[in-house]
This record gives C-alpha cells, structure tokens and sequence, in this order.
C-alpha cells in the first residue's frame, strides 16, 4: 500500500520548508532511516530521514521548491503501484496525512499499553525548555526511585542548549522508574520518569512502551563490545532499581558506574577499577572518567629519567571531550551568522577623559555603582534612537524595524557565550541600567538565565576590555543586524590641541549586516556613540 510522505515540521517555527537536495530519486528503493533529502528550515538545512520502507514512486516538490509544512513531498510503495487516485482530486493534500497516519498507527499497536497506564500512573518525557531546544542532558537528578513526590517539587536539573535549568514535577505521588541517567542524553519527549502510587508495577509499562525503550536502545548495540557476560546484565540494572539498590559495597564484584561513564572509559581505555566515583554512594558518573588521571602515568615518568639527557622524552596524549549543548549550539549559531550575513567592520577610537571623570563623580555618590560597560550600553542605545536602520532585521523579502530597543549583553560562564537581554535599555538610567547586567551576569554564571531572559534582542554588546584586550570583532548575534565589540582603556599619548598630552582612549568596533545596514549608516551610528561617551552629561538627562 502506498504511503504518503509530507513535509515534516522540522523545527517548533518552521511553517514551511524549501528541498535543498533530493539524494534519492524515482525508482529508487527506500529503507526505513535511510535519508530522503535534504530539507532547508526557517533556522537550518537538516537531514530528513524515510520512516517507511518501499520504492519511490513520487516526488511531489522539486530542488529548491518550497512548500507548507504537512502538503505532499513524496508517495512511497511497491514496484510499479498504481497511485493516481493518490495524485488526482486534491488528494496529496487532503488524504496524505490520513495515508501517512495509517502506517504510524499500525507500528505503534505495541505502544498502546502506555493509553492504558495503571491507575495514577503518569509518563513524565523530556521537556522542551527553550524554544530551540532538541535534546536535553540530566546533569544531576534530585530525586530517587520510591521518593514521594509533591506537585511542584524539582526533580532534575536538566542542561538544554542555552543553560542548566531545574525542571519540576507536574504531578504527586512516588518515583517509581528513571529512563534517563545522570550524564546521559535523550530527545525531547523522551521517557524521563514514570510517577504513581507507591508499589505500582510499571514493569509492562518500561516493557512494551516504545518511548521509553529509545533512550537505553541506543547504548545496547555498543555494551558486548567491552565485556561479554558482565555488561549484558547492564541494561537491566539501569532501569527503575538500579538508583534505589545501588550502594558503596561491591561484595558482588561489580562496578557502579553510569552507561555514559562506562561508555567514556571504554573509548579512553580506563580501568574502572581506578576511578573514585562522585556520585550518589560512589557511583561512578562522567565528570569522573573527564577528569580522571592514570596512576599509570607515574612509572612513565620514572623510565624518561633513563634518557639521555640531551634527548627530550615524553608521552604523547590527547583528549576528546564530549560538546555540551551550549557548545553545539553556539558553534551551530555562530556559524549560520558568519555564513549566511555578509559582515563587515568599522572601528572607532573615543576619548575617554570625560567618562573617566564623570564615572568618578557618580560612584562617590553613595550606593551606585557605574561602570564603563554600563555608559557604552546607555549610549548604544541612545545612538540607536537616532540611527533605527541599525536597530533592524534581515528578514528575506522584507527588513523587520524594532521600535524598541533590548540590548543583548555577551556573558562568558564555563560553557561558553550566553546573552541576557535588558529590555528598554533606552528607557533605563545609568544606574538601573548597572543593576541589571549584574542581575543578569550573575544568574548567567550560576546557569539560573531562564530562556525568556535570553530572547528578544535587537543589539549586542560584547566586552573584551577588562582582559586588556584592545581591539577585536565579533560574529552578529542574528537576527541582530550589529554587534558592538569594546576593546580596553588605553593610557597613551594623544594630541590635544595642538600639543601631545597624556590621554585615555578605547576602540570601539562595529560589525554590520550589509544587507540591512550599509557603511555610512553604520559610521554615522558610530559617531553619534562616540559624542554621547565624549559627553558623558548628555546621558544622565
């Protein structure tokens, strides 16, 4: 029987798609997982794989065709079917989600014990926890199995693409099974916990729910592998006992380690005999295998001092860290922006004398504090009133005018770049302005941002300065159209009407859109930032 294939929703935006590339064509046999075409999203081009196994009979959008997300992209089946009635009278858009629900429905009968949980019972899946959220980590769980549980309460932090976040419980009762261990990662709705009634047997449940299989799937394939008899009794033990049985004692002989952590030391040839755990009762968890060190190291040593003395000896190593999903992100954003907006730059120097002294006079003024990086946002965002071709968006056909003015401040934390976002930076004064972004670089660093903090902005400010760094360019924060990068104050000699004096000065460098802003917008924006610094009374009105 023929199936319909429709244009998948490929992101929680995306509302059409455009086929970038087709890598299979008419006549071609199709295997389930086997990729169809490259389809390009409202934020990438993903790969987009056949769940359904036959010939391709049809194509129904073209190389860079682009249509609705759910109208017809393909028509798989048998050899030579006949699929006319398919084609004709409007059917590709009003009976193919119906022919592509038939196979769905039919694969997912070993699925249906889960629409019959017991009694109180309740499935709780990987949540979505930023907009562009597609897979979640549990950094650490709060909670173990045959806890009671309150509405409300935190169950695990959960590290997204943007930050650790602390995800709650919808629901009372007991924990009765984890499907998701400390280290690991799933996709979104994938089976986290199983809560209900203490006592409840949820084993039919763990058994014949498809959900909550994929995530311990994936590892199965990899476990003979590294050992025969012992490691295939592991999946078992990684289900709803495991946390509540594991302890210190290893009368057994067996070593309590996560599947990640098990995983990591295979791939880095370490004993798990060597390794303390951190975990919960010593068990063996991925910062442990990351941050191992083999005593193996030291008789290494001892046989380099044999050496000739002339001859430099060593052991030659490296490390392969695991990406955590800020990186990804990050790089995957980074990379769109660098790609895709044509950059350029326009560098400034400011005279910094004035706004040296003005800062001076406003931190004497008990509580306040102002720094340099507050008077460069307060006047951005004043230059950004004047100029409003700077504060804008690329948006294909059409060029987005924001009205309002939130300015994206870059922060570092451990993982990487995080923005937060001051709303109505230009509605701020100076001080308030100093309070947020020390609000905002505190939450950033203690992973508490939630994504709304994050989201909105129409400018961005990153500051290398207090690293001594005088002059550098950043990557647009997209859909931003600029970016600000804020080198150091420099002590040097200038000239000064006519004679050469000490003076303190700073590089301010713009990276612009072209496509939204061109060069003598971008230098007029630069020069009215440039007189509000120099005129630091300007600001304060």
């Amino acid at each position: 029987m023929a199936i319909v294939v429709n244009m998948p929703r490929l992101s929680d935006t995306m509302e059409e798609g455009t086929v970038a590339t087709w890598l299979k064509k008419v006549g071609d046999q199709v295997q389930e997982g086997d990729i169809l075409a490259e389809i390009e999203t409202d934020k990438a081009t993903m790969e987009f794989e056949s769940f359904n196994e036959g010939v391709l009979l049809h194509i129904g959008v073209q190389e860079g065709d682009t249509a609705p997300v759910d109208t017809l992209l393909a028509i798989i089946g048998d050899a030579g079917e006949d699929i006319s009635e398919l084609l004709s009278g409007g059917a590709s858009t009003t009976e193919a989600p119906k022919a592509e629900e038939a196979p769905i429905v039919a694969e997912s009968k070993e699925a249906a014990p889960a629409a019959e949980l017991p009694a109180g019972v309740e499935i709780i899946t990987m949540p979505r926890l930023s907009d562009t959220m597609e897979e979640g980590t549990v950094a650490t769980w709060l909670k173990k199995v045959g806890d009671s549980i309150q509405e409300g309460d935190i169950l695990a932090e959960i590290e997204t693409d943007k930050a650790t976040m602390e995800f709650e419980s919808f629901y009372s009762g007991t924990l009765l099974h984890i499907g998701l261990n400390e280290g690991e990662s799933a996709p979104v709705d994938s089976v986290l916990a199983i809560v209900g009634p203490a006592g409840t047997d949820v084993s039919a449940v763990i058994a014949s729910g498809t959900p909550a299989a994929a995530p311990k799937q994936e590892a199965a394939p990899e476990v003979p592998k590294a050992e025969s008899a012992p490691q295939a009794a592991a999946p078992a033990t990684t289900t709803a006992p495991a946390p509540a049985t594991t302890t210190t004692t290893n009368t057994s002989g067996r070593i309590f380690a996560s599947p990640l952590a098990k995983k990591l030391a295979q791939e880095k040839g370490i004993d798990l005999n060597q390794v303390q755990g951190s975990g919960e009762q010593g068990r063996i968890v991925k910062a442990d295998i990351e941050n191992f060190t083999p005593k193996a190291a030291a008789p290494a040593a001892k046989a380099a001092t044999s050496a000739p003395v002339a001859v430099a000896t060593g052991v030659e190593s490296t490390e392969e860290v695991k990406n955590s999903q800020m990186r990804k992100v990050i790089a995957k954003r980074l990379g769109e922006s660098k790609f895709t907006a044509p950059h350029y730059y326009l560098t400034i120097e400011v005279d910094m004398d004035q706004a040296i002294a003005s800062r001076k006079q406003i931190n004497s003024i008990p509580d306040t504090k102002v720094s340099f990086n507050d008077m460069v946002l307060k006047a951005s965002a004043m230059a950004l009133k004047k100029h409003p071709q700077v504060n804008t968006s690329w948006n294909g056909d059409t060029t987005i005018y924001n009205h309002h003015i939130h300015m994206g401040v870059a922060v570092a934390v451990e993982d990487g770049l995080v923005v937060p976002v001051i709303p109505f930076a230009d509605t701020l004064q100076l001080t308030q302005i100093g309070g947020s972004v020390r609000e905002l670089a505190t939450k950033a660093r203690d992973k508490k941002l939630t994504p709304a903090e994050m989201e909105g902005s129409t400018f961005t400010v990153s500051n290398l300065g207090m690293f001594g760094i005088q002059e550098f360019t950043s990557i647009i924060n997209q859909p931003n159209s600029a970016i600000l990068s804020v080198g150091a104050i420099v002590e040097k000699p200038v000239v000064k009407n006519g004679q050469v004096v000490p003076g303190n000065t700073m590089k301010l460098t713009l990276a612009l859109d072209h496509r939204t802003v061109d060069g003598a917008t971008g230098a007029q924006f630069l020069q009215t930032l440039q007189m509000y610094l120099e005129n630091p009374v300007t600001m304060l009105a």
